[in-house]
């Protein structure tokens, strides 16, 4: 008999809903990826601790850690301290770095594990951010702390900069000095504001064309110390564009949580490989994990029809998990984790569990059905019966 349960609908009426999903896929073991791909990792929060939820930071260590292990287990790398971990709404700089370290360790005990951290100006007080310099030294500090760890750095966008840089030349003088002094190549991070409104005309102007000359004219300077750069603006076609104009051997990693299953499969444009495919560093890749490490291995074995087979259910539910106010998509991450067993609460950092309704997170378990993404069904409606019952729904 299937499992079932009373779900809200979407005008707010109750109605039974029954799983109708199929077991998970299971990833192949050893295969080696033709794609490089991050998960952007959560935080799971100590919901123990004697703190102020909006005002305090207390993480869960162990639980935060192993979900990283369990990341490496499937074949993927972490983007660590990133915005799926909070990163500017509830993470700190000194948690950060602390989960930086702390992942760094990990990655020790895992061959070819790859970590890479995200050094940001998130640690200033921006009333205090007066011109680009002070910018310049708050990168500088924080990658200053990661590449003592031996980290490799994603050079977040900065609201600092957005907010005190006056034209694209600003932006081309930071990014000049930061990349000037790197140990290792880089990735670049260009996060759209629909992810986080204090990033609006980022690369100095609204004009998203203008915007990526600039960020291409940045990379094209120093393109030995620019791995790649993971864009996050929800449109392919400008992601394809930027991808074809990249310097040869510059990789475009995706981070569009709409249309990642397209834009990482590719169009084989051109001779240079990385202007024909993306590689990822995906928020969504932390909530579908199983499901992206199976589909990146059937790629990799040339199995195209197995990879969208796979990935393609995934991304209704990804497009309803990072529906605006895009911001907010954090929540339901976490809530997946919750529901697959891989933390024993739904508290996060910041209090941010309430930034999304009940209907929102019903929607969200049936899509998550749909693809097949339920690891432990029986666990999953328990936990969302509670829910339930915590919004006054019973039975």
């Amino acid at each position: 008999m299937a499992l079932s349960l009373t779900l809200p609908t979407a005008s707010g009426a109750l109605a039974p809903y029954a799983l109708r999903g199929t077991a998970p896929v299971k990833p192949e073991a050893g295969v080696k990826f033709n794609r490089i791909a991050y998960s952007a990792a959560h935080v799971v929060a100590d919901p123990l601790a004697a703190v102020d939820p909006w005002l305090q930071c207390a993480v869960d260590w162990d639980t935060t850690i192993a979900y990283r292990r369990h990341l490496f287990s499937l074949g993927l790398g972490v983007a660590e301290a990133m915005d799926t971990a909070q990163r500017g709404m509830g993470l700190d700089w000194p948690t950060s770095l602390e989960l930086i370290r702390r992942s760094l360790d990990a990655a020790k005990d895992v061959p070819g594990a790859l970590v890479a951290s995200g050094c940001g100006t998130d640690h200033l007080n921006i009333d205090d951010v007066k011109s680009v310099d002070d910018v310049i030294r708050g990168y500088e500090e924080q990658m200053a702390a990661i590449e003592a760890l031996g980290g490799k750095l994603i050079v977040m966008a900065s609201r600092a900069l957005a907010r005190v840089a006056k034209s694209p030349a600003d932006y081309e003088r930071v990014y000049d000095r930061i990349l000037r002094q790197a140990k290792q190549p880089v990735v670049l991070h260009w996060l759209g504001d629909m992810f986080d409104p204090a990033l609006a005309g980022y690369w100095g102007t609204k004009n998203v064309d203008a915007a990526m000359d600039t960020a291409l004219s940045i990379i094209a300077a120093h393109p030995d110390k620019v791995d790649g750069i993971k864009i996050s603006l929800l449109d392919k076609d400008k992601e394809i564009a930027m991808r074809r104009r990249l310097p040869k051997g510059v990789r475009m990693y995706t981070g569009d949580d709409f249309n990642y299953a397209e834009l990482i499969a590719g169009d084989g444009f051109g001779s240079e490989p990385t202007h024909g495919k993306s590689d990822a560093l995906l928020g969504i890749f932390d909530a579908i994990a199983p499901a992206a490490s199976a589909a990146l291995g059937a790629l990799a074995q040339g199995n195209s029809e197995k990879f969208h087979a796979i990935l393609g259910p995934t991304v209704p539910l990804s497009r309803h998990i990072f529906a605006a106010p895009t911001r907010f998509y954090k929540t339901g991450v976490v809530f997946m984790a919750w529901l697959n067993g891989h933390q024993k609460h739904f508290t996060m950092v910041g209090g941010q569990q309430s930034t999304r309704s009940l209907q929102h997170f019903a929607e969200l378990f049936r899509l998550a059905d749909a693809a097949n993404l339920l690891e432990q069904p029986e666990l999953a409606v328990r936990r969302m019966k509670t829910l339930l019952a915590l919004h006054g729904v019973e039975g």
